[in-house]
C-alpha cells in the first residue's frame, strides 16, 4: 500500500520529534555530570558520529528504498532469503513495547503540569513524599493521565502522516525548541550559569572510565530513537531524491543541542538554589519542583513551561513509537488507518494499566518477579535487548546483506570522502559497539 509523503520540513520535524524524548531532558544532563562533563560530551559526540549517525543512515535507507512497512521493506531490499529477512521488520514492535511504560510516564508529566498551577513542594522530603504518593497510591490519577496520553497519541495516528503526525510535530517541535531556548536565556542571567557550564563542559578526565564509554554509546543510540522502526517508517514517506545525509545531520544536531541546552538550564537552576543533581525521574519530579518553589511566583511559570516541554518531547516520541506497527497493520492486514491506530493504541493502553498496577502498593507484589516489577521489566527488556538488537540487525543488513552498489548509489554523492568511513563504521564499528552495549546492559560483561 502506498504510504503518504511528508514534506521535507515535516519529515525533519517528525524525525527530530521522534529522537528528542524524555531521555534528552532527564538523563543526558545527569550522565554528563557524572562521567566527566566535557570529557563525556566529547566521547558522546564521537559515538554519535561513528555509531549513532551510521545506524541512523542505515535505518533511513531501509525505509527510503523499501517504501513499505518495516516487514515489507526488508523483504523488498533483501537480495536473497527474503522470507527470513522479513522477520527483521518486526523490530517496529519494540517501539510499541516501549509505550507500555512511556505512556505512563507522560501521564506523570501531565499530573505535574496541573500541580505547577498550585503550591509546589518546599523541601526535597515533601517533593519525594508527593511523588511516591502519586506513584504508589493514586491509581485513579495515574489512570486518568495515562488515558489522556493514549487519547492524544491515538488521535494523531488516526489522522495519518500528513494530517496527523506532520501537523502535530510542526506545532509541538518548534514550541518545544522555543521553551528550551527561553529557559536557557533565563538561566544565562543567573549567577550559577557559569558553574553549570563548568559542570557540563570542563573535562574531568578522572571520571572518564570504561563504563563512561559504554554509557555514551548506549545513550547516543537510544536518544536518536534508533532500532524502534520509527525513523525507518518515517523515511518511507520521504519524497524521492531526498538527501538522507543532510536529514540525519539535522536530526542529530537538533537532538544534541536540545540535550545540552536542557542540561545547562537545569543545572543552573539546581546550583542557584543549592539543590543536588539527581538521576532520571528524581531530577524531574523531586529536585526540580523544590527549586521552582524557591523561585517564587516565577517558579510556577517556569515549572509549567518545563513540564509542557517535557510533555511535548514525550508525545512526539510516543507517536513515532506506535506508527511502525500501525503501518504494518495497514499494509499486511489491510486495516483502515482508524482501526489500525485504535488497535495499537488499545494494545499499549492495556499494558500501560498493568505497568501502573505494578507500581501501586496494593498490587505491586502480584506484578513483581526477579527483583523487578512489570514497569521495570518493560523498560529493561526494551532497552537492554530489543532496541540494541534491532540496531545490530539493521547495521548487518545494510553493511553486509544489501547490494553494495545500491547503497552507494544513494549515499556516495552526498557523503563524498566520508562514504568509505561510514561504510566501515556500519560494517564493523557499529555492530561491535552495539553487541558490547547489549552485553553490558544484560550484565554478561561488566566494566
Amino acid at each position: 500500500m502506498k504510504i503518504a509523503h511528508f514534506s521535507r520540513w515535516g519529515f525533519l520535524m517528525a524525525a527530530a520529534g521522534s529522537a528528542v524524548g524524555l531521555g534528552n531532558i532527564w538523563k543526558f544532563p545527569y550522565i554528563t555530570g557524572v562521567y566527566g562533563g566535557g570529557a563525556f560530551v566529547l566521547v558522546y559526540l564521537l559515538t554519535v558520529v561513528f555509531v549513532g549517525f551510521s545506524v541512523m543512515i542505515a535505518e533511513m535507507m531501509i525505509g527510503y528504498l523499501g517504501r513499505r512497512d518495516g516487514v515489507g521493506a526488508f523483504e523488498e531490499l533483501a537480495p536473497r532469503h527474503k522470507e527470513k529477512w522479513k522477520y527483521a521488520g518486526f523490530m517496529g514492535l519494540s517501539g510499541t513495547l516501549v509505550m507500555f511504560y512511556y505512556s505512563v510516564v507522560i501521564g506523570w508529566i501531565f499530573h505535574y503540569i496541573i500541580l505547577s498551577f498550585g503550591a509546589l513542594p518546599a523541601t526535597v522530603s515533601d517533593a519525594e513524599s508527593l511523588y511516591n504518593q502519586f506513584l504508589k497510591q493514586d491509581i485513579i490519577g495515574q489512570l486518568l493521565f495515562h488515558t489522556i496520553a493514549f487519547l492524544i497519541t491515538t488521535s494523531v495516528l488516526i489522522r495519518g502522516i500528513k494530517g496527523g503526525i506532520e501537523k502535530f510535530n510542526l506545532i509541538l517541535m518548534p514550541a518545544l525548541m522555543l521553551i528550551i531556548a527561553g529557559m536557557l536565556i533565563y538561566a544565562m542571567n543567573m549567577d550559577s550559569f557559569s558553574k553549570a557550564v563548568t559542570y557540563m563542559f570542563v573535562p574531568d578526565w578522572s571520571k572518564l572510565t570504561s563504563e563512561a564509554f559504554a554509557v555514551a554509546v548506549g545513550h547516543a543510540f537510544f536518544t536518536l530513537s534508533l532500532g524502534m522502526g520509527a525513523i525507518m517508517i518515517y523515511s518511507a514517506s520521504l519524497p524521492k531524491d531526498s538527501n538522507l545525509v543532510r536529514a540525519s545531520i539535522f536530526v542529530i544536531i537538533t537532538d544534541t543541542l536540545i540535550a545540552l541546552a536542557a542540561g545547562l538550564f537545569l543545572f543552573t537552576f539546581l546550583f542557584q538554589y543549592g539543590a543536588e543533581p539527581a538521576k532520571g525521574p528524581g531530577l524531574v519530579f523531586i529536585s526540580l519542583p523544590t527549586v521552582f518553589h524557591a523561585m517564587g511566583g516565577v517558579g510556577n511559570i517556569l515549572s509549567i513551561l518545563f513540564f509542557l516541554a517535557l510533555a511535548f518531547a514525550g508525545l512526539t516520541s510516543a507517536v513515532s513509537l506506535v506508527e511502525p506497527m500501525v503501518q504494518y497493520l495497514i499494509d499486511r492486514w489491510d486495516m483502515s488507518r482508524f482501526k489500525a491506530a485504535v488497535s495499537m493504541g488499545l494494545f499499549f493502553y492495556v499494558f500501560g494499566i498493568v505497568a501502573i498496577l505494578s507500581e501501586i502498593d496494593a498490587t505491586s507484589a502480584f506484578l513483581t518477579w526477579g527483583g523487578k516489577n512489570f514497569f521495570d521489566w518493560a523498560d529493561y527488556i526494551t532497552s537492554a535487548v530489543l532496541l540494541p538488537f534491532a540496531g545490530l540487525i539493521m547495521a548487518i543488513f545494510v553493511g553486509h546483506v544489501m547490494e553494495k552498489e545500491r547503497v552507494a548509489s544513494v549515499l556516495k554523492t552526498h557523503m563524498g570522502w566520508f562514504y568509505p568511513v561510514w561504510r566501515f563504521n556500519i560494517r564493523y564499528i557499529a555492530p561491535v559497539a552495539l553487541i558490547f552495549v547489549m552485553l553490558n546492559l544484560l550484565g554478561i560483561i561488566t566494566i
